[in-house]
């Protein structure tokens, strides 16, 4: 009697069929790891002006400059919302603020809505969040999460992982980098596409820098903006604000003037002793031994008026950029390993930040105004398979468009509720039509830092901001004549054109992205309740 194999083996056509059905199979599973990984770097409060591929001399950032030279650089990055939690709402559902409901920091992001990372999920890549996230409850879309809770801590930080909080030794900064490649290594699955996204805690304040780099910058000294002493001449919104590097930047909470006599007493002072607490006895002694002199130079100088001012400046500009330089190692150690791997050429690398950032401008720390220094945000991009080495983009983008970017690059389905748009054919060179109007919200007043507030439309050239609720105004800027905006010509005649035209250009983008006066006030009464204000 034949064996079953025997008599297939006499049969031609059967093997032929056979054949065909495993190469099949086998096609199929080359086509799905030929999908490409993604590796999503978000930073927090990284400034753009503080990335030495931009070219402003602050820095140097080797590792986040690579990503530039063997891929592209964007110069018109922008967000929709700036501030923490918001935006990364907007990165994940590629919607609006008040579309996706997280419209400030303090109200409750819906995780069950779809994001980006779900639909990668379903259609079969591994999926990882490490590091500051910022939106509360257990993160839907990723088969592994690592997150920090909150703004999370520079030392001794803790970690959410997978819904149970840990507690690792160490630097921040540190801590995220090796979780992300202890996840790349070990804990994916290695027969799919990947999704991570690897995103740090710094350089948000309160700018604690790694011991390596305590005295980095020790020997320069940073010259302001040459807006630093802005009087706000015209811009009543802005002369409100409560950011300002010399009278609202704490000594201790911000500058670490934590002296151990306790004579500088500040409204913070508390609140850094708890975050200097977080370290190790030998973290401690090496940070003593760096602060101590500094704090007793200061306290010896008796600084006040113009050169506090600038005092102040040059240790917020020292800290704020140490921390940086930590998370450029993070990036080479990241682009290393993938090179090493044979990651490199099917890997689509972003480096951005979750907004822009102040250094300085207008005499300002944070966040938050629609002007340039905190509406734009750093974005730089590589994938060896379609994007030429050294590509400039200067189109205007915003974090609303990652989702349907990665999706587009995955061949998922881009879902009709996302309101971004695909930048892969424009940064591979392939669309020569975009955009030519963004659209911009801010709403978390009254609180933090007296930002009011405001909602706009952006041009190439021109910008129109409305500031509200207890405020009426209206500011125009002409971004080619007046960059730093300084002058606002709302009601200078002879723009009496372009303030038409940008009022109908806002009313436009209104339209088009739902919004409108009324979900304006809802979101307001929204906001009160939970801080238990009238209004």
């Amino acid at each position: 009697m034949k064996s079953l194999w025997q008599s297939i083996l006499e049969k031609p056509f059967i093997i032929l069929c056979f054949a065909l059905t495993f190469m099949s199979c086998k096609t199929v599973k080359e086509e799905k790891t030929q999908r490409p990984n993604i590796v999503f770097i978000m930073s927090d409060d990284h400034a753009y002006q503080a990335i030495s591929a931009y070219g402003h001399g602050l820095n140097d950032t080797p590792n986040i400059d690579r990503i530039a030279k063997e891929g592209a650089i964007f110069n018109k990055g922008f967000v929709t919302n700036s501030i923490c939690a918001p935006s990364r709402a907007v990165m994940l559902t590629g919607k609006h603020s008040h579309v996706n409901g997280k419209v400030d920091n303090i109200n409750a992001f819906n995780w069950d809505q779809e994001n980006f990372a779900k639909t990668l999920q379903k259609s079969g890549y591994e999926t990882a969040l490490i590091g500051k996230i910022h939106l509360k409850g257990l993160p839907q879309g990723f088969d592994y999460s690592n997150v920090l809770p909150g703004q999370g801590q520079y030392y001794s930080p803790d970690f959410i992982e997978n819904g149970v909080k840990k507690n690792y030794p160490g630097y921040v900064t540190n801590v995220t980098t090796n979780i992300a490649l202890d996840w790349l290594e070990n804990k994916r699955e290695m027969d799919k596409p990947f999704l991570l996204l690897y995103h740090q805690k710094a350089p948000h304040r309160t700018w604690m820098p790694e011991e390596k780099y305590f005295s980095l910058f020790d020997d320069k000294t940073f010259d302001p903006p040459a807006n630093f002493f802005d009087d706000y001449e015209g811009r009543p919104a802005a002369a409100a604000h409560e950011m300002g590097i010399f009278k609202d930047m704490d000594l201790v909470y911000d500058l670490k003037m934590l002296d151990k006599e306790g004579k500088i007493q500040t409204k913070y002072r508390n609140s850094f002793q708890g975050r200097y607490n977080r370290m190790d006895e030998k973290q401690k002694e090496a940070w003593d031994a760096y602060y101590d002199p500094v704090i007793a130079d200061f306290k010896s100088r008796n600084l006040e008026g113009r050169e506090l001012a600038l005092w102040k400046y040059n240790r917020y500009m020292q800290d704020y950029l140490r921390t940086i330089q930590s998370v450029d190692d993070g990036v080479g150690e990241v682009l290393d390993y993938l090179k090493e791997n044979g990651l490199e050429e099917n890997t689509i690398v972003v480096y951005t930040s979750d907004q822009g950032f102040y250094l300085g401008e207008h005499g300002w720390f944070d966040k938050r105004f629609m002007y340039e220094e905190s509406f734009r945000t750093p974005l730089l991009m590589k994938y060896p398979k379609e994007i030429e080495p050294g590509t400039v983009v200067d189109e205007m983008v915003q974090n609303l468009d990652f989702a349907p970017t990665f999706l587009d690059y995955a061949g998922a389905e881009i879902s009709e509720e996302i309101q971004g748009e695909s930048f892969r054919q424009l940064v591979n060179g392939k669309v020569s039509e975009w955009r030519d109007a963004i659209y911009y919200t801010y709403y978390e007043f009254p609180a933090e830092h007296h930002v009011k507030r405001h909602y706009g439309v952006r041009t190439d050239r021109y910008k129109l901001i409305h500031f509200y609720y207890d405020i009426d105004h209206w500011e125009l800027y002409d971004l080619e004549k007046d960059p730093s905006e300084m002058t606002n010509v709302y009601n200078d005649v002879s723009y009496s054109d372009v303030q038409k035209v940008m009022h109908e250009r806002l009313k436009e983008m209104r339209t088009k992205y739902g919004d409108s006066d009324e979900l304006d006030e809802m979101h307001l009464e929204k906001f009160l309740k939970s801080k238990n204000l009238k209004k």
